[in-house]
């Protein structure tokens, strides 16, 4: 009876020690997390003052019209960042225009066409886009692909829509391979990968339940994944898009090889050299002079760093509007 009792009555303290440590491990892992959130906002805090102080003399010399300024000339001491940030947007909107419509159909094919055997290596090697570096691209975008894209986009394009008022503004200039249009398609390639595997995995989140049942009403797959699959991941479809998004505004390498990197805002057409944010500070940060004319590249990081906080908070705006939406609906 009494070896009996002896294991109980030891094993009643150690489960008492446990019962009492366990508030204090909480304790403690929650203090860890909130450090470590509050570590990020630190540091968030931290990258904009820097910024700040940096660009300082820029921002007193220049103030806002900095933003819609295109002249750039470090001899005259006189900078203005509309065409860095004309040409970031430009070649951004390409990318997202090329890149979410491709993501969204290499996710469907994955999560809904393709056969089991199929769906894996394919998955692998659409991801190992993202494992290759920025400067392989730019360079395979300068030597290989831009060649390719004179002669075979660009040439037909301005001998179809040349003579066309608005369409032929955008394909005006030197068909050269090289240009917004070039940056774009480069920074499409490299972030397919990132939005693909994003909406991949939240396709498959979709509840086989509810697929099931769409097909069970004869629904098609096309009905399936508009009617079903669409709005059950739309918030994870919009962050996907945003990821993206972010991975194509502060791209640096491969944008610098191929977007020509000219200051100026000669027309609005796809096939002219440019400039991006990104691609200016690369060029000229490591050579410019203490003064006026670093305080002016670290304004264009705080303009960049500004475009992305605004883009991510939209994102945030739009997904708390289609949540209220759902709740009107339901």
């Amino acid at each position: 009876m009494s070896t009996a009792a002896g294991p109980l009555q030891g094993a009643a303290p150690s489960a008492a020690r446990a019962r009492r440590a366990g508030p204090w491990a909480d304790r403690f892992f929650a203090a860890l997390a909130q450090a470590a959130a509050w570590i990020t906002l630190a540091a968030f805090a931290g990258i904009a003052a820097s910024l700040v102080v940096g660009a300082w003399p820029a921002i007193e010399r220049f103030g806002a019209s900095f933003v819609w300024t295109a002249e750039w000339d470090p001899v005259r001491q006189r900078f203005g960042g509309l065409v860095m940030i004309f040409g970031t947007l430009a070649t951004s909107f390409v990318a997202l225009a090329i890149a979410v419509p491709v993501s969204l159909g290499i996710a469907i094919f994955l999560t809904e066409l393709a056969p089991r055997w199929l769906r894996r290596p394919l998955g692998t090697a659409i991801e190992l886009l993202a494992a290759v570096p920025s400067i392989v691209y730019g360079m395979w975008g300068l030597l290989v692909f831009g060649p390719v894209l004179s002669r075979f986009v660009q040439l037909p394009l301005q001998s179809a829509l040349g003579g066309l008022p608005l369409l032929g503004t955008l394909v005006a200039g030197p068909p050269v391979g090289i240009g917004i249009l070039a940056a774009g398609i480069i920074l499409a390639i490299m972030v397919i990968p990132f939005i693909a595997a994003v909406m991949r995995d939240v396709f498959e989140l979709t509840p086989t339940l509810l697929k099931e049942s769409a097909y069970g009403l004869g629904a098609t797959t096309w009905e399936v994944v508009r009617h079903v699959v669409l709005p059950y991941t739309k918030s994870g479809v919009i962050g996907g898009i945003m990821l993206g998004l972010g991975r194509a505004l502060g791209e640096t390498m491969a944008v610098t090889f191929v977007i020509g990197n000219m200051n100026q805002l000669g027309s609005l057409s796809l096939f002219e050299a440019a400039n991006s944010i990104t691609s200016t500070l690369a060029n000229e940060f490591a050579e410019a002079e203490a003064g006026l004319h670093q305080a002016a590249l670290m304004y264009l990081g705080l303009v960049l760093f500004a475009i992305t906080f605004v883009v991510l908070a939209f994102s945030k705006l739009l997904l708390a509007h289609l949540r209220r939406r759902e709740g009107g609906r339901a």
